[in-house]
């Protein structure tokens, strides 16, 4: 008896969090999390920038060689 009735509790704390995960995964955005999305965005824009730039420099000092 005593088994059946931790069983069951044991299944409902289990079912519970379950629950719990659903509720807690929503899609819905906060503005921290959107100006934390644009702060990264802005990081990776300036990052390829600097990697153009790079590129660009190493083009003209290959071209001024030959």
């Amino acid at each position: 008896m005593r088994t059946d009735l931790l069983k069951k509790m044991a299944m409902a704390m289990l079912l519970g969090l379950m629950a719990f995960g659903v509720v807690a995964c929503d899609n819905d955005e906060g503005p921290a999390e959107e100006a934390g999305e644009s702060v990264d965005n802005a990081v990776d824009n300036a990052g390829d920038a600097m990697d153009d730039a790079g590129d660009e420099m190493q083009e003209q000092s290959e071209d001024a060689q030959n």
